[in-house]
């Protein structure tokens, strides 16, 4: 199998630039593109080359990764004027790193097929640590064979690389997941907050969870996680829990379309800008 050497990437966000930095690091032909200026001149100053339109970025990369905000912006990043299917070659492959709806990325692979790019949902779990880590779980939807020729471009960044079915079946996997990350994250919450407002040292509960049947990998990360988000400015502290909200916008989606209901995951999300006291960015004054 031919190594893939150039590899493209559109969106340098708060994970999508530690991913980038890791490809450079793990010594691929990196061209990198976003709207902001500041996250492509940190990566230009690394080394990596810069497009100036995701159909530049199609035409360099052998493999060109996406990790953008929504399934608006993967439409057009890639479908759009200017978009990445302008500029891909035949045998070049799409991998969208985006939480979206599964008829997203195959709306994608529709278009893209017809100019025979391959492409693959390649959802996420692990955060910015992950990616610093180089700890992430990927679930992978698509073409096996196809997954087996970007395997190092995934494991730059990735520990645990999932073959989860079809194209689609990596958003479905990361709408499962996230819906009971959430839920387990509203637990941990009230737990902790139940003890501080009883006086009970947060630490001690920590201990106690450990050799109960309350611990869970979710609370130990929340404890830490609770305490930064409390330290950080306001803005910022939302942000990180819109992220939160967003990601589970695809999982009820999803399951309105399949018939399920899933009661504690709509609570969840309603829940994000009331019970951790900050409101959704869009809300804010």
């Amino acid at each position: 199998m031919e190594k893939i050497t150039r590899v493209g990437f559109i969106g340098l966000g708060n994970m999508g630039k530690p991913l980038a930095a890791n490809l450079l690091q793990a010594g691929f032909d990196l061209m990198v593109y976003d709207v902001r200026e500041g996250p492509v001149k940190d990566l230009a100053a690394k080394g990596a080359k810069v497009g100036a339109s995701p159909a530049e970025i199609g035409r360099h990369g052998e493999v060109i990764e996406l990790a953008v905000v929504d399934d608006a912006q993967v439409e057009s990043v890639v479908l759009g004027k200017n978009g990445v299917l302008e500029g891909a070659e035949a045998g070049a492959v799409v991998i969208v790193h985006s939480t979206i709806h599964p008829r997203t990325i195959r709306n994608v692979v529709e278009k893209a097929t017809a100019k025979k790019v391959g492409v693959l949902d390649a959802q996420m779990s692990g955060g910015a640590r992950g990616v610093r880590a180089r700890t992430l779980c990927f679930m992978v939807g698509g073409d096996k064979a196809v997954l087996e020729k970007c395997r190092p471009v995934l494991a730059a960044s990735g520990k645990d690389i999932f073959h989860v079915g079809e194209v689609g079946m990596g958003a479905v996997a990361k709408a499962a997941q996230q819906a009971m990350i959430c839920l387990n994250r509203l637990s941990a919450y009230e737990g902790l907050l139940l003890a501080e407002k009883a006086g009970l040292d947060p630490r001690i509960l920590q201990q106690i969870a450990h050799v109960t049947s309350a611990q869970s990998r979710i609370v130990d990360q929340w404890f830490e996680q609770y305490k930064e988000l409390r330290g950080t400015e306001p803005q910022e502290a939302a942000r990180q829990l819109h992220l939160f909200y967003k990601g589970l916008c695809p999982a009820l989606e999803l399951a309105h379309d399949v018939g399920v209901s899933l009661p504690g995951v709509a609570l969840v999300q309603q829940l994000f800008d009331k019970v951790l006291g900050f409101k959704k960015p869009e809300e804010r004054e």
